[in-house]
């Protein structure tokens, strides 16, 4: 799970940078309205944390922004104002959730995972595709029922192609969803196609079909067809 954090306090983002990052996923930290511009400029993300009072801007406004450019992505309003204005109002722009500072860690986490849950894999805490079959917050994949072993990268890289069913998705965005920004010193992508040769080997060894197609010049799609 790849998350951007918008919080201009530098220690509450830095901990919830660290909570995720410690639980598996990559959290990637702005502390102003025009970086948080930037990074979603570039970059994809499954959920965004976005404070309200920034010192450069309304984390209100970003949410129109994020809807245009990331309509996938998951907005959860993070702030210590307990409006119901805002609250109301950050909903109508279409915001998924509502948390008023201080919070603990572990119900943000649950908040996020809800989020999640709702938007790639309707409310189901498992998803299956063909022989397949996911558990995204227990990092557990079956085929025809039968758990099989893989490395995070590797199931990261399953639940990516799965939550983008027959999109083709290029190995720049693989790389740098999985990798986050560390993916930007590399020249190349050959580490992706390692990964994902990988994971087809292991999921052809355990019976499954090759659902995963690879796409001249491009990247890789995962599709029934």
């Amino acid at each position: 799970m790849k998350l951007l954090t918008v919080e201009d306090e530098k220690d509450l983002a830095e901990s919830i940078s660290i909570y995720f990052n410690n639980e598996g996923n990559i959290c990637e930290v702005v502390n102003s309205y025009e970086d948080a511009r930037t990074k979603l400029n570039i970059y994809e993300y499954e959920c965004a944390l976005i404070d309200i009072m920034l010192p450069d801007g309304n984390g209100l406004d970003l949410i129109g922004e994020i809807k245009k450019q990331q309509p996938n992505c998951g907005i959860i309003i993070i702030s210590a104002k307990n409006s119901l204005d805002d609250r109301i109002k950050g909903l109508d722009l279409g915001s998924d959730d509502y948390l008023t500072k201080p919070f603990y860690m572990s119900e943000l986490n649950s908040r996020v995972k809800s989020v999640l849950r709702r938007r790639f894999f309707d409310g189901n805490k498992s998803v299956t595709f063909g022989e397949i079959k996911i558990y995204p917050e227990e990092k557990k994949a079956f085929v025809n029922d039968k758990e099989i072993s893989l490395t995070k990268k590797e199931f990261e890289i399953l639940v990516y192609l799965i939550s983008n069913t027959r999109r083709v998705l290029t190995k720049e965005s693989i790389a740098e969803h999985i990798w986050g920004d560390f993916a930007d010193s590399y020249d190349k992508f050959d580490f992706v196609y390692t990964h994902v040769k990988n994971l087809r080997k292991k999921l052809s060894d355990a019976g499954c079909k090759d659902y995963i197609r690879s796409v001249y010049g491009t990247g890789y799609k995962l599709s029934e067809e």
